[in-house]
């Protein structure tokens, strides 16, 4: 399978979770990988994996929260690579609980990390995907949950992300770059530990899923992405894909 053949994908928080899922997917395909984040353990780790699958990955070790430390970051991604096709935007700070309860410090985490991080690394790498490149943000349904409660700071950091998704995909589309939204549900270390804390709410939540299971990180989730940046979806930009199950609904 070689449809990113000659591609290469930067890929935040790529070290765990849904976005070393994505990582192995796009790399399955013949992409040539960037791996982001914040410990370098863990980049090494999932790099030296998709090197034992045949594919090629580097490591590439920045806190997105760090205005400088993106612009360094793709500077170093181009230098060690010659370009870059591909960007996901995963990394983030979860601000959960309460509006009574999250703190401002907390939020704005969640913001920095989230849809400012997001914005300064579409910038960052906007010169280099002009032409035939696709941005993946990742979001969430939790906007639409059937009980937002102890969601709402998460829900509106996710939004926000949402609606510069779309504002990038009109702005850039004439420039050949296509930017797209998914809101995943996958059996990531997070979604591992949010079950593990919160059992009865979890067993109500899998019963929402249509298809009865949370996804698989990359078998359900990069695999999807995969397709998105490929030239097969070639016609679809602005859009929030829910990998989900079936669970949430849009209106």
């Amino acid at each position: 399978m070689s449809r990113l053949k000659g591609k290469v994908a930067l890929i935040t928080g790529a070290g765990q979770g849904v976005g070393q899922g994505i990582a192995y997917a796009l790399a399955a395909e013949g992409a040539r990988i960037a791996l982001v984040g914040r410990t370098a353990g863990k980049l090494d780790d999932t790099c030296a994996e998709i090197r034992r699958r045949g594919g090629e990955a580097h490591p590439f070790v920045c806190d997105v929260m760090l205005k400088e430390g993106i612009k360094h970051c793709v500077e170093q991604v181009v230098a060690h690579f010659d370009g870059v096709q591909v960007l996901v935007n995963n990394a983030q700070v979860v601000p959960l609980g309460r509006l009574l309860e999250v703190t401002d410090e907390a939020f704005m985490q969640g913001i920095d990390s989230g849809p400012l991080a997001t914005m300064r690394m579409m910038r960052a790498c906007y010169p280099h995907l002009c032409g035939d490149g696709s941005i993946v943000n990742c979001v969430s349904s939790a906007a639409v949950r059937w009980d937002a409660s102890g969601y709402g700071h998460y829900a509106a950091v996710k939004e926000a992300i949402r609606a510069l998704t779309r504002a990038a995909a009109c702005e850039w589309g004439s420039t050949g770059i296509r930017v797209n939204a998914i809101a995943p549900h996958a059996m990531s270390p997070s979604m591992a530990g949010w079950v593990a804390e919160h059992p009865e709410e979890a067993a109500a939540f899998f019963e929402t899923i249509p298809l009865g299971r949370v996804g698989d990180c990359e078998k359900d989730i990069g695999r999807a992405v995969a397709f998105l940046v490929s030239a097969e979806a070639g016609y679809l930009t602005g859009a929030t894909v829910p990998l989900d199950g079936g669970q949430a609904y849009w209106g």
